[in-house]
């Protein structure tokens, strides 16, 4: 993939600039990879079919290829997308100052990457609503396609990069918050979560029929599973004390990594597996997001699952 000009960027305090600037450069690498010919050209017309008004004809079109295709306006949809993401205080590990796109935490790539998505499903006429939520649904907007809704999906998500907010010890509701959404939804969807999924693990059962909720009423999910790998999976740290803090619950834990590493990554792994498995049985797809590893791995499987549905 093509790398996004860090200096460029800098100079731009857009979230719509930078999504756009992820698309791009997300594009011209697919294009040059093994994925060559994938279908990631967007039409701006559609062919004219018989019997319906010719007000919207391309007159100009049809004189240069002798065929007739109708202009394609932004309320015009193939595929309706709702977009999830978790802002609980989890969700702002590491800690940062402010949004960094080089060296992210959890939210910032998820809402980065959330808008590169909502980027390219304009490029394809889709439409989209996000919804935000940590103990409770704190956000659910409109379904729609139009350039102005865009503009307004990226303000809130903007909201959500104040590094400041994790500092307001939010606590995640994975189950009550995603059952809530699914019965939101009252028209067939794409949802696409953005989570850590770190809710209380006693609860398991409960969490993963959240998810299957989704399923019941007939929408497809992609579940991004946000974890900063180095850190959080493989407690990859100094050989030394630390003092660990819970970012929603302030409980603090002094310890040295090294002596629980093994038993920490072995159970981290183990819920990781059955959270992967469940997923599966479902009909639910999983990806693990590391922070670390850019938007290929999230743009990539966005379009082959809307292949596969269209």
């Amino acid at each position: 993939m093509e790398k996004i000009n860090q200096d460029r960027l800098e100079q731009f305090n857009s979230l719509e600039f930078l999504a756009n600037q992820v698309v791009e450069g997300f594009i011209t690498g697919l294009h040059k990879s093994p994925f060559h010919g994938f279908s990631v050209e967007f039409a701006e017309h559609r062919l004219y079919n018989s019997g319906e008004s010719t007000r919207f004809i391309d007159w100009k079109l049809f004189g240069r290829t002798d065929k007739m295709f109708v202009k394609r306006f932004e309320e015009e949809t193939n595929l309706r997308c709702r977009i999830i993401i978790d802002r609980s205080s989890s969700m702002y590990f590491p800690l940062k100052e402010k949004a960094d796109i080089s060296k992210p935490n959890k939210i910032t790539f998820s809402v980065y990457a959330a808008a590169a998505l909502i980027n390219l499903m304009k490029k394809q006429r889709d439409a989209v609503g996000v919804s935000f939520f940590s103990d409770t649904v704190e956000q659910h907007t409109q379904v729609k396609s139009s350039s102005v809704h865009q503009k307004f999906l990226f303000a809130e998500m903007e909201r959500l990069l104040d590094m400041k907010q994790a500092k307001e010890q939010k606590r995640t509701d994975v189950t009550e918050s995603l059952h809530r959404i699914a019965e939101m939804l009252h028209k067939r969807s794409l949802v696409i979560i953005f989570s850590d999924m770190m809710d209380d693990q006693d609860r398991a059962d409960d969490m993963f029929a959240a998810l299957q909720h989704f399923k019941h009423y007939k929408h497809e999910v992609i579940l991004f599973h946000m974890v900063d790998k180095k850190l959080e999976e493989e407690l990859d740290l100094d050989d030394r004390p630390y003092r660990f803090v819970d970012m929603e619950s302030n409980e603090v834990i002094r310890l040295n990594p090294v002596e629980v590493r093994e038993q920490y990554r072995s159970a981290f792994s183990k819920a990781r597996k059955e959270l992967e498995v469940r997923c599966g049985r479902y009909g639910i797809d999983y990806v693990e997001a590391d922070i670390n590893k850019g938007f290929e791995g999230i743009l990539l499987p966005y379009l082959f699952k809307r292949e596969r549905l269209y």
